[in-house]
């Protein structure tokens, strides 16, 4: 088969501002700030570049990640994708982290594996969600966001099976088990995090792992491990499929599908099968909880945006004994506060939905995304300790809203449970847009008290929304109900 379309060299990253641009574009182009395309397709992409980082230019420990510096990172790593060129190409002789021995598997349409396309008996409620004819560029994102997003079901063929007496795609009756969700997906949908810098070279720079740190992560016992595209699995259990799941090269590229892209759809199958967060091993992205018995996770929720998170999140800074532990926050911030560097979280996933193993996005489910800056010169524990207080006490003002809106209809002798419920999301929907304010502010007592106000008419805003008042028994619940929030800005004088 010809060699055609080079990832090196062909636009089909999107770059924010900018449009599609090649990986040799990324790596050359420092006025490049931020990656575009939705929040699934920026993590895909961002494990991708950093698994690149990693395998051309892991350096030894933090001092040699200093003296790397993003420039030359950035050299070596060109310097490395021209010596494997002809590894980066989307058809031909070894196509781009697919498999052609999966051949056999059935073709299915590309809109298959697209959750937001509606296919088989769904139906079509807006143009978006019609299938649409993919180019080269759009096929090898949709591959390279299968790779580790694909979702549980029974759209992948799993009768054809590369290892010789592997039993994962097969059930004792003989008939083909439904496939799993992607690691980086798992069971309702993952929330990922990781360090912005202010130019997408600066990004993948604080996101790369030395191998000091490597070394120190017991749940990767295989280390860094070996890029898929140097060295591709033979099949689902193979030597090189047992060596990816136990490395952190194999979580960035987890080949959790053998895909065959084909100019009519894929050939689509099961992969290697990773192990989750509950059995120990897990992305360096998500943060974890094992204070528990079972390790516990935080999922994209449309309903709790990723900044109520922050504060386990960066747990660390205080110094304190945070549940929820994050890899790759903590390490890259860590580096970033050493160099002075401005540095934001950023957080995101899709939430979706599952039911008898096979999972789909509806309802409320949804992809969730934010960026937040910080100043690495104030993140310190007094800072910390404020913006934990600053967001205990909204968190207790977003739940007096709630009793209040609740008591307002009980006195109505109505079931409030739904608007109490709105209310609340209502409240912390405009409460989001003062977030970073509150990030950059909260140690500062003025500014910080003309936020606390700010939540406070929120509060009155949304009870008044939420509990009309036009009729005399309205009235009268109204003003039994009404919040009272004199202790919330009183307590911030103090």
């Amino acid at each position: 088969m010809e060699n055609r379309f080079n990832l090196i060299d062909e636009a089909w990253l999107p770059v924010a501002n900018v449009g599609k641009v090649s990986l040799l574009d990324i790596f050359t182009h420092q006025e490049y700030r931020a990656l575009g395309g939705n929040p699934v397709q920026k993590i895909a992409i961002l494990k991708l570049l950093q698994a690149i980082a990693q395998a051309a230019a892991t350096p030894e420990d933090e001092t040699q990640w200093l003296q790397l510096g993003w420039q030359k990172m950035a050299a070596q790593i060109c310097d490395y994708l021209d010596q494997w060129h002809d590894r980066f190409y989307l058809y031909g002789s070894h196509p781009f982290l697919q498999m052609p021995a999966i051949a056999g598997a059935a073709l299915k349409s590309f809109s298959v594996v697209l959750p937001d396309v509606a296919t088989g008996n769904t139906t079509v409620l807006t143009q978006s969600q019609s299938e649409k004819i993919l180019d080269d560029a759009d096929k090898a994102l949709l591959l390279l966001v299968q790779m580790g997003f694909a979702l549980a079901g029974k759209k992948t063929d799993n009768k054809v099976v590369l290892s010789e007496g592997y039993r994962g795609k097969t059930k004792d009756n003989g008939k083909a088990v439904s496939s799993k969700p992607g690691p980086a997906v798992a069971h309702m949908g993952l929330l990922h995090n990781f360090c912005f810098g202010t130019s997408l070279l600066k990004t993948i720079w604080l996101n790369l792992f030395t191998q000091t740190e490597i070394a120190a992560l017991t749940i990767y016992p295989n280390s860094l491990g070996t890029a898929p595209w140097q060295q591709m699995p033979q099949g689902e259990d193979c030597a090189i499929a047992k060596q990816m799941k136990g490395s952190l090269m194999g979580r960035l590229i987890p080949l959790c599908r053998f895909c065959l892209l084909t100019d009519e759809g894929l050939h689509y199958s099961d992969g290697i099968t990773h192990a989750s967060h509950k059995e120990g091993i897990f992305d360096p992205s998500i943060a974890i909880n094992f204070s528990g018995n079972e390790a516990k996770v935080h999922w994209a929720n449309p309903e709790k945006l990723p900044w109520r998170k922050l504060i386990s999140l960066l747990g660390f800074i205080g110094q304190q004994d945070s549940p929820f532990d994050c890899i790759q926050l903590q390490l890259a911030l860590s580096k970033a506060q050493r160099q002075k560097e401005a540095v934001a979280i950023w957080s995101g996933g899709l939430r979706v939905s599952s039911n008898a193993g096979e999972q789909y996005v509806s309802g409320f489910d949804d992809m969730v995304e934010s960026l937040y800056w910080l100043n690495p010169s104030s993140l310190k524990e007094i800072w910390f300790n404020r913006f934990k207080t600053e967001m205990s006490e909204l968190d207790k003002l977003a739940k007096i809203l709630y009793g209040c809106a609740m008591s307002y209809y009980k006195i109505l002798l109505v079931d409030g449970g739904n608007y109490a419920k709105r209310a609340m999301h209502l409240f912390w929907q405009l409460c989001e847009r003062h977030a970073q304010q509150l990030l950059d502010y909260c140690d500062k007592p003025d500014i910080c008290h003309q936020l606390r106000r700010q939540f406070a008419r929120y509060a009155e805003q949304v009870f008044n929304q939420t509990c009309p008042y036009q009729t005399t028994r309205q009235l009268d619940a109204w003003a039994k109900a009404k919040p009272n929030l004199a202790i919330y800005l009183k307590q911030d004088k103090a």
